[in-house]
């Protein structure tokens, strides 16, 4: 709730299985990046519970917080690219912040962008990339600690149609791979290619699920 009497979100409630991929979709202002948030333990709910492998994540002590932000990739519509840092060192700046060694941060980063088809980039800076490369390096960044959990906020909304279901089906392969993916798209051309389930939002209500 926000202010007196504002709800974000209400009277929401929806189940995404392990190893799921969803859509949760809906106008602007429909609650999509506020349930995100939610997820992303970024905000907390003023009532209810937003519970994530079995653990309430309003209960969890900051200790417990980190570990379970370790277990989350996260990839937003702007890329959020650090232009004074290469491909390679924006890409391993995850794993250094969380602690790994430089042997690990250099391995895992490059094992990432090979999977992505990013090798030969990864001296690049951002603003040297194209729009579709920039996506997929802010997807590389997202699961190069290997989350469960990836959740994604409009990933597409600054590409062309084209792109946008390369992107797509890149999420379909890491979803393949075991990991369950929430992606908050409006696009419904999207949602019909890749064919999963989806959830509708509208004025922070859960109109259905289809």
């Amino acid at each position: 709730m926000y202010g007196r009497g504002i709800y974000a979100l209400r009277d929401v409630s929806l189940v995404v299985e392990k190893g799921e991929f969803v859509f949760l979709t809906g106008p602007s202002g429909a609650g999509k990046s506020t349930l995100l948030r939610l997820l992303l333990r970024q905000e907390m709910p003023s009532d209810g519970k937003v519970i994530v492998a079995g653990r309430d994540l309003a209960r969890l002590s900051p200790g417990q917080a980190q570990a379970y932000r370790r277990n989350l990739g996260f990839v937003f519509q702007d890329f959020k690219l650090i232009p004074t840092k290469t491909v390679l060192e924006n890409v391993a700046l995850v794993p250094r912040v969380l602690g790994a060694t430089s042997v690990q941060q250099q391995r895992r980063t490059y094992q990432v962008l090979k999977w992505l088809g990013l090798q030969h980039r990864m001296n690049a800076y951002p603003l040297e990339l194209s729009g579709g490369e920039q996506q997929r390096v802010a997807i590389a960044r997202a699961l190069v600690n290997e989350p469960a959990l990836v959740l994604a906020d409009e990933p597409t909304g600054n590409l062309d149609p084209d792109l946008s279901l390369e992107i797509m089906d890149l999420f379909r392969d890491i979803n393949a791979r075991g990991t369950t993916v929430l992606v908050a798209t409006h696009d419904r051309e999207l949602m019909r290619h890749v064919g999963r389930r989806a959830f509708s939002l509208d004025h922070g209500r859960l109109m259905e699920s289809a």
